[in-house]
């Protein structure tokens, strides 16, 4: 993801019209990108806000490996997501929807409010190796400024109606948050209907990495189709950060 305020507000490069094609051509003028001389194996050397992107000891993503999770009686993620209108920008890496306030989750009593939520292809979080075609991480953050995000991996079948929506209303110009006139969206329609999760101590995915992110990857997928993907692809191909070494730390499997 990005910086304290702006990881509320930057990690999703998705879609946009064809005709908005010649505005990536700015975004490759960004400080940092998924490829190259600017691509994740470099980003902790691009400035010095960015070093722990090298440094770091709680990197995410990671690739959670079931057989050495630690099961545990975890509390459960409350959903309390509500309608909001759809503000939607493209902020040269990825399409990000910023929510509402009033949305949010709870666990272990400790309410999240959800600030947005973006997408990486293909999914940065790995289950065994296995790599999903999309990845939703949906940022949260409580009273005393923790970041809990929740991330839902997508395989390909039929269509995903909510992801219409968003994927229907892309914006038509690159760093502006456009306000779509008389759409709504709630996230409640993508959950999956059974919401157990692996949890683990990480970082943001984009700089500056900073760890301090409570993650909740979802263990079951929901579905998008072929033709779905392949929208999204038109504008972004890969903006997925590489899987990071887990350093000691444990995963935990809620029951």
């Amino acid at each position: 993801m990005i910086s304290r305020m702006t990881v509320v507000s930057l990690a999703l490069s998705a879609l946009l019209p064809l005709s908005a094609q010649a505005q990536h051509a700015q975004h490759a003028q960004h400080e940092w990108t998924y490829a190259g001389a600017t691509g994740p194996a470099k980003w902790g050397g691009i400035k010095s806000d960015y070093v722990t992107c090298k440094t770091g000891h709680q990197q995410s993503p990671i690739d959670i490996h079931t057989r050495t999770n630690v099961k545990a009686d975890l509390d459960p993620i409350v959903f309390e997501y509500q309608p909001s209108p759809l503000k939607i920008i493209d902020n040269g890496h990825t399409v990000q929807v910023n929510y509402a306030p009033g949305s949010g989750m709870s666990i272990g009593g400790v309410r999240h409010e959800l600030l947005q939520f973006h997408f990486h292809t293909p999914s940065e979080e790995r289950i065994n190796g296995k790599q999903y075609p999309l990845g939703l991480h949906l940022v949260h953050r409580n009273a005393d400024n923790k970041l809990a995000v929740v991330a839902l991996l997508f395989k390909l079948g039929k269509e995903n109606p909510a992801l219409t929506t968003i994927f229907n209303n892309l914006p038509k110009e690159a760093e502006v948050e456009q306000a779509v006139e008389g759409v709504t969206i709630n996230m409640m329609q993508i959950l999956p209907p059974t919401q157990g999760y692996y949890n683990f101590p990480g970082s943001l995915t984009t700089p500056p990495c900073s760890e301090e992110a409570n993650w909740f990857v979802l263990k079951t997928p929901v579905e998008m189709s072929k033709a779905q993907l392949a929208q999204f692809h038109k504008l972004y191909k890969h903006n997925a950060r590489p899987v990071q070494h887990l350093n000691g730390r444990v995963v935990k499997e809620s029951n």
